[in-house]
């Protein structure tokens, strides 16, 4: 019997993500507000009546996506602001990272960057507590470094929130070059660099 459990336990599973990820494709094309679960149904080959197994609604599907699109990424900021290298390491090391993963998950970073403004509330609610979570573990890292040293709570917290954001601009300027010539991406870097720079300015000026 529980052989059996284990086996529709992961055909569920699988169909959930089978799911998941026909949405994703469809989202391509077009926004959250306008996908209908039979276009999503179809493209799995499932019944539309299958698609509440798993999923209350379009809506539903979308908070899942976010945790799909965000969920994992949370060790990934953390390295981003590490206190590890000097400003310009760590820089270099924040840019890395999001090119890699903007060039291996193009269409969740292409979800994230149309649903953070869309229709969906409940879409809108769980990117903003993602990022809001992201800015709460960028002001641990930084409240490790000497340079924070003065600094309280709300100020910290308003850093973080600026270096989020700017992961945020950074991956979607990657995004919007994917298939760009060579030069273009390396003006990507450039420019991200200068917008990280200038930050790091501001902020060892701070306190004065």
């Amino acid at each position: 019997m529980s052989h059996t459990l284990g086996i529709r336990q992961a055909q569920k599973q699988k169909t959930r993500q089978a799911l998941l990820d026909a949405a994703l494709t469809l989202l391509e094309e077009q926004s959250l507000s306008s996908l209908g679960l039979r276009e999503v149904t179809r493209a799995v080959g499932v019944a539309p009546t299958a698609f509440y197994r798993h999923f209350r609604s379009t809506a539903d599907l979308g908070v899942a996506l976010v945790e799909e699109a965000l969920g994992s990424l949370h060790p990934m900021i953390r390295t981003t602001v590490s206190t590890a290298g000097d400003s310009g390491e760590r820089i270099a090391r924040a840019i890395e990272l999001i090119a890699r993963h903007v060039d291996a998950y193009p269409a969740h970073v292409r979800f994230i960057a149309r649903e953070r403004h869309g229709g969906v509330q409940p879409v809108r609610e769980a990117i903003q507590a993602q990022l809001a979570r992201f800015a709460e573990e960028v002001k641990t890292e930084l409240a490790k470094d000497p340079e924070s040293a003065g600094w309280n709570d709300d100020d910290l917290l308003m850093l973080a929130h600026l270096y989020v954001d700017q992961m945020l601009i950074t991956a979607s300027l990657f995004l919007e070059a994917l298939e760009a010539p060579q030069e273009q991406r390396e003006r990507v870097t450039q420019v991200a660099a200068r917008q990280l720079r200038l930050i790091s300015v501001g902020r060892r000026h701070w306190l004065d």
